[in-house]
């Protein structure tokens, strides 16, 4: 059975930073694509980065230069460290892995992240 934890979720003012976690079971990360998508009040989903099994990264336009995704692939746990954070970054963040990423897969529940002052 496959479970996708994510942590690191709150609230931070405009400027601040935050690390998420996505934790997974039963799927293995160092050889699956990794997407972290975001879903804010009344948007579609979004989706903010990529990390391929080789490592390769792509992100979205507007969290370029802020965001890094990356791996650890001895806790089977990938991470979306988050910089210069902004009111508009505010959303749940979901963490998708698995065959068909991005979009396909597995999903886990989501962490809030607000950035309010």
């Amino acid at each position: 059975q496959v479970q996708l934890v994510e942590s690191g979720g709150g609230l931070v003012q405009p400027g601040g930073s935050l690390r998420l976690s996505c934790a997974a079971s039963g799927v293995i990360f160092s050889i699956n694509p990794v997407a972290w998508y975001r879903r804010a009040p009344g948007k579609q989903r979004e989706l903010v980065a990529t990390i391929t099994s080789g490592g390769n990264t792509n992100y979205a336009n507007s969290v370029k230069g802020r965001f890094a995704i990356s791996r650890d692939n001895a806790k089977n746990t990938v991470y979306l460290q988050m910089n210069s954070l902004k009111p508009e970054d505010t959303a749940v963040y979901l963490c998708n892995a698995g065959p068909g990423v991005p979009g396909l897969g597995y999903w886990g529940q989501g962490t809030q992240v607000t950035v309010s002052s």
